[in-house]
């Protein structure tokens, strides 16, 4: 059985959560953080000493007892223990080369897109209140995310998915916050490629269940 722990609205969370979906684990999920507190309890501290979400546990694979943390990781983890079981080699290769085609372009979309999206536009919009937002700040990230979706753009109009031909990991890094950026109220330039993907995304069950949720409780 695998537990994870971290409440269903953190984008983090989220991405983990695809992933358990896509893979078709057996799971448990404990909301902790946010209006649900307890990342600061001597019990989670003794699974993630940062005291963030999300965290792992997976008592059947190869980790036996010992926590996971830290998105990416956790991810690779499911992927490298799961993914070509469940969803054959293409999702994590076992070819060094071909699986380092897929880590870059995952690693890349979650420090380079993700996180110019999650605190300077998402958290500058939503969970900032009104009377405090800097248009002048949230107008720099947009622009600044842009110029990253713009590599997005180029790379998904020569290819279905962002690694190449399949459904990868990378495509969970990129994929966990484009619900919100889609939904939340920015200004956003045509993107043919990029809603052409985000279609083939909401097509993904695991995808609607785990990423596709409100998050009107982070509203400030």
């Amino acid at each position: 059985m695998l537990t994870v722990w971290g409440r269903a609205t953190s984008s983090n969370v989220q991405a983990v959560m695809w992933c358990v979906g896509e893979l078709g684990l057996d799971h448990v999920r404990h909301d902790l953080g946010h209006t649900h507190g307890g990342l600061d309890t001597p019990e989670f501290r003794a699974l993630n000493p940062h005291g963030l979400i999300p965290v792992i546990r997976d008592e059947t694979g190869g980790v036996g007892a010992a926590p996971v943390w830290e998105t990416a990781a956790i991810v690779r983890y499911l992927a490298a223990r799961y993914g070509r079981e469940r969803l054959g080699d293409a999702f994590w290769p076992a070819d060094p080369a071909a699986r380092a085609r897929v880590d870059m372009w995952a690693h890349w979309a979650k420090e380079s897109v993700a996180a110019r999206f999650t605190v300077p536009v998402f958290w500058a919009v939503v969970r900032t209140p009104a009377a405090k937002r800097d248009p002048v700040a949230i107008a720099r990230g947009v622009r600044q995310l842009g110029r990253e979706l713009d590599t997005v753009e180029a790379r998904l109009a020569e290819n279905e998915w962002l690694a190449g031909g399949h459904f990868t990991p990378a495509d969970i890094m990129l994929g966990h916050v484009l619900y919100r950026y889609f939904d939340i109220d920015i200004a956003r330039k045509p993107r043919p490629a990029l809603d052409a993907y985000y279609a083939r995304l909401q097509d993904r069950p695991a995808f609607r269940e785990h990423v596709c949720i409100s998050y009107e409780s982070l509203r400030a």
